[in-house]
């Protein structure tokens, strides 16, 4: 099932074109002690029937976890589910029999497929890890789980393909026809992001200043469109977001 926006959806029905905000502050936020979380789309005990989800996109949270604390094992089924290291270290093991530690600028893809369990563990006695995860629903259930991880750490500036169904230019393979881009820029830069007819992004803002097609977007903002032709990006130095190309 694909789920998305309704202010979106609204506008989408009359082919309108546009750019919405969702702000910083108005997302979901909870505190668990050694989890501090914001939940861009309803999550847990986090529920909003505006933003469930846009398209295949299922899940952004932002995540801090204390140090030496983490998430116990847990199942997941039919779901590809994506993590970015902002800051420090999770140590990872699953049933799959993978074991390993994802450091600051490396992404860590699971297909959960027909089912998998893991443990997601900060290793660090004294520091905090800082992460986005992120899920997207896959092609179709049933699949094998499957495990990827790879550092994006050397990339500086502007646009890299990080994600895709075909695994192209090095990316980590998704099922699902969805493209997933790293933005870094160490020094500010104005370029384009051409978009096809019937495609939907959304722009999740990590840290840093930008400016989409004419909207401002601070830290922790993120914004979506339908049937762009061409989004404009204008980004200050010290900028860093994912741009979400979906179906």
């Amino acid at each position: 099932m694909r789920t998305i926006c309704l202010l979106l959806a609204a506008t989408a029905l009359h082919g309108g074109e546009m750019i919405s905000v969702r702000k910083s502050e108005d997302r979901g936020h909870a505190e668990h002690g050694w989890l501090t979380t914001n939940h861009t789309f309803s999550f847990a005990d986090y529920y909003d029937p505006h933003f469930m989800g846009f398209r295949t996109l299922r899940v952004i949270n932002q995540d801090i976890i204390a140090a030496a604390k983490g998430f116990d094992t847990h199942p997941h089924k039919d779901m590809e589910i994506l993590t970015y290291i902002i800051d420090g270290t999770i140590a990872h093991k699953d049933t799959m029999g993978n074991e390993s530690q994802i450091q600051k600028g490396e992404f860590q893809l699971m297909s959960a497929g027909k089912g998998v369990q893991h443990s997601e563990f900060n290793p660090s006695k004294n520091k905090q890890t800082h992460l986005l995860q992120i899920w997207i629903q896959p092609e179709k259930k049933g699949l094998t789980p499957e495990y990827q991880q790879k550092s994006f750490a050397e990339h500086k500036q502007g646009l890299k393909l990080v994600v895709s169904p075909d695994g192209k230019e090095g990316s980590l393979k998704i099922h699902q026809d969805a493209r997933i881009y790293l933005g870094r820029f160490d020094k500010a830069e104005k370029m384009s992001y051409a978009t096809g007819s019937n495609r939907h992004v959304w722009v999740q803002l990590i840290h840093g200043s930008l400016n989409l097609n004419g909207e401002s977007l601070k830290t922790g903002d993120g914004a979506f469109a339908s049937y762009q032709k061409e989004l404009i990006v204008e980004a200050e130095g010290g900028t860093e977001f994912l741009l979400f190309d979906l179906n």
